[in-house]
């Protein structure tokens, strides 16, 4: 059996440590075999619980949520130490240099009076950064892996920013009409791509009326299932 010292209240560096028991000898079987890709479903798994946590104003939900995904970034973390490759200081010292690299209106003498001027500031170090030298080369650095509502919406961001996208909201309303009658149009085999340009043309008009994609979508779902609920008791079904 593994002693691990019972408290009253335990703070970051136990939890640190409790990783380490639990992938270290006489721990829990289950946890020393896991790695990165096993338990990556689990790190967008707990980060959405906490997005509805944070949607639905639930602390105390919220605070246990916000435990689960810290222990997914311990775990992570804990991987790469016991292969000598970093420790949790090290990812603790990158973010810590990343956020006073990225503030110059903080730590700087760049102007920043603004939430505007200080995420230009943002974006335009993230570009030194990361050696961007195009919007493009920008947009290839958007994950892949987010959902693909945020990943347009990123993207048009990038493109408005600098200047390829117009401004006009009747323009933007107007490619979602032809977008749509494309679609309508479409033989089979390009119904697909033509559901994507229309997609991405929602997310343009979306942009244009300040509304979060994925967020709207979301709430339109959850007004589909109240509907779908009421006409399925509406039915006797």
């Amino acid at each position: 059996m593994v002693v691990f010292a019972q408290k009253e209240r335990y703070g970051f560096e136990d939890f640190r440590r409790l990783v380490a028991v639990l992938r270290g000898p006489g721990g829990c079987p289950w946890d020393a075999v896991q790695d990165h890709h096993s338990i990556r479903r689990n790190l967008l798994e707990e980060a959405y619980e906490l997005a509805q946590a944070l949607d639905r104003e639930d602390l105390e939900n919220m605070k246990e949520e916000l435990g689960d995904v810290l222990l997914q970034v311990l775990f992570h973390a804990r991987l790469e130490e016991e292969r000598g490759s970093f420790t949790i200081d090290e990812v603790c010292d990158a973010a810590v240099k990343k956020l006073i690299f990225r503030h110059p209106h903080v730590f700087g003498d760049m102007a920043g009076a603004t939430p505007e001027e200080a995420l230009r500031n943002w974006d335009a170090k993230k570009r030194v950064e990361k050696q961007q030298r195009s919007v493009a080369q920008a947009m290839a650095d958007v994950a892949e892996t987010l959902p693909a509502l945020w990943r347009a919406d990123k993207l048009l961001n990038k493109a408005e920013q600098a200047g390829f996208e117009p401004e006009d909201a009747e323009k933007a309303r107007e490619t979602l009409q032809a977008e749509t009658a494309r679609l309508c149009a479409a033989e089979a085999e390009d119904r697909e791509d033509a559901l994507g340009n229309l997609l991405l043309a929602a997310v343009r008009v979306g942009r244009r009326a300040g509304a979060d994609p994925e967020r709207a979508l979301h709430r339109a779902c959850e007004r589909y299932i109240v509907r779908f609920r009421e006409a399925e008791a509406g039915t006797g079904a």
